[in-house]
């Protein structure tokens, strides 16, 4: 990455789209404080992550920040409750009730006994997006969330996903290839060779 400047809104959804190899994931991972830059800042709410130790980054990441993948990552041997309630148990909070709650808002009600593989994918996705919003981050990086989803289920990740962003005011910040959903942020960042050449608001 080189000479990349630009701040996020609270609430904003923002698309971050670009060929491969533009450092689309770079800078995904310099965002979230899972990498620090060798140069610069990255700050979230004014705390500047290359500051914080590596103990200090993760209790952030716990605390403020949630993560959707494409490849899902639950884990095998937990149910999907058990997987939306990670989150909070690592942070020491009752979770069950606001599992069942996410579970049942993201259309899943019911079927928190299932173990990931008993779920389609576009289940497991939807059990990830529910532990992303469980501990209600103050904000959400979704890397390339539609890409092992066909076009209706990832449709309904898109819908499920920019919901959620207006409904609990995370800011939603989405790595993606697919034009569909990086036609529902309000803002797209354009990527070329490590640096940031567009950065255009819809005004809608």
């Amino acid at each position: 990455m080189s000479n990349v400047s630009f701040c996020l809104e609270p609430g904003e959804t923002v698309a971050i789209v670009g060929p491969s190899g533009s450092g689309k994931t770079t800078l995904l991972g310099l965002l979230a404080g899972l990498d620090s830059p060798s140069g610069g800042a990255v700050r979230l709410d004014g705390t500047d992550l290359g500051a914080l130790s590596e103990d200090a980054r993760a209790r952030l990441r716990r605390e403020r920040i949630g993560f959707v993948f494409q490849a899902f990552q639950l884990i095998p041997t937990l149910t999907a409750r058990e997987n939306v309630e990670v989150p909070l148990e690592l942070r020491g909070e009752t979770a069950a009730g606001r599992a069942e709650e996410l579970l049942d808002r993201v259309g899943l009600a019911g079927r928190g006994h299932h173990f990931p593989a008993q779920l389609s994918g576009g289940e497991q996705q939807r059990v990830a997006i529910a532990r992303a919003f469980v501990h209600a981050p103050s904000i959400l990086f979704a890397d390339e969330p539609t890409g092992n989803l066909d076009a209706a289920t990832g449709g309904r990740i898109i819908e499920l996903l920019t919901g959620l962003n207006r409904e609990l005011g995370t800011t939603l910040v989405l790595v993606t290839h697919d034009p569909d959903l990086a036609a529902r942020a309000r803002r797209v960042i354009r990527l070329a060779d490590g640096r940031v050449v567009a950065d255009e608001r819809s005004g809608s």
